[in-house]
């Protein structure tokens, strides 16, 4: 229990990398917000970590949105009167296609979700993490920063690649805070992300390099799972990643180091 009297939010918990999160930091005892914009999902969630013993708010916000989140922020600390630790992992793939078909349109909605999603996401936590320090962990990808094969990627890999910078760029500004700041890279991860992928014409972008089979070496192919990538976070939560800040580690098996 050694995030006890700790409270945490995690954007996007409903599924995936965010609701693994959500539940590993309340195992370790925080009080943790599920925030998401499927009302649904995030409530499973808290009710999976309320069932365990746990705390667990539901916080209903789009990322993008700034009145939203403003709300959930200030629901959030005047519920638990402190806010200690963030992970930014909501986001999507959005739409995949060759640069002259992408739409301005599809291009945005990316760049909005992902990009102007964390930057809101720091925007309105860091008030409350200025009061007493505390983590801030981002959760972005190998694409982008290790691997840049993925046909019709563009929107996500700037986001992806930015995330990082933005990590890096605050890690400095805020260290006076005691405010760390870090990032987790995770290449392939069983979670349904791909769902909600729309690719076009990945003929016409796609490089024609053909992988091995075992292209994740650590596991001989398999996908990661998201329970991999909560471990790490957990980790950059906690005290024990004290001096850690500015960094993006890698939760890929070795898979971005083949690519």
């Amino acid at each position: 229990m050694e995030l006890r009297s700790q409270v945490a939010l995690v954007t996007g918990a409903g599924s995936g990398i965010g609701k693994a999160a959500a539940v590993k930091l309340a195992a370790a005892g925080a009080k943790v917000g599920v925030l998401g914009r499927t009302r649904s999902e995030i409530e499973k969630t808290a009710d999976e970590i309320k069932r365990a013993g746990g705390e667990a708010l539901v916080l209903e916000a789009d990322v993008s949105d700034e009145a939203e989140m403003r709300e959930a922020l200030e629901r959030l600390a005047g519920e638990f009167g402190r806010l200690d630790i963030v992970v930014a992992n909501a986001g999507i793939n959005g739409v995949w296609a060759p640069i002259d078909d992408l739409k301005p349109e599809e291009f945005d909605q990316t760049i909005a979700v992902n990009l102007r999603g964390t930057y809101l996401t720091f925007h309105t936590a860091v008030p409350h993490l200025k009061k007493q320090g505390g983590s801030v962990v981002v959760v972005s990808s190998i694409n982008g920063n290790r691997s840049f094969n993925t046909p019709g990627a563009t929107a996500y890999v700037a986001t992806k690649a930015a995330q990082v910078a933005i990590v890096q760029q605050l890690a400095l500004e805020l260290g006076k805070h005691g405010i760390r700041v870090n990032a987790v890279c995770p290449g392939a991860i069983d979670t349904n992300i791909d769902d909600n992928t729309i690719l076009r014409a990945g003929k016409e972008t796609a490089v024609p390099v053909q992988f091995p089979k075992g292209d994740i070496p650590i596991t001989g192919g398999r996908a990661g799972e998201s329970e991999d990538v909560a471990e790490v976070i957990l980790f950059l939560a906690s005290e024990r990643s004290r001096h850690v800040t500015g960094a993006p580690i890698f939760v890929d098996g070795g898979q971005g180091l083949l690519r």
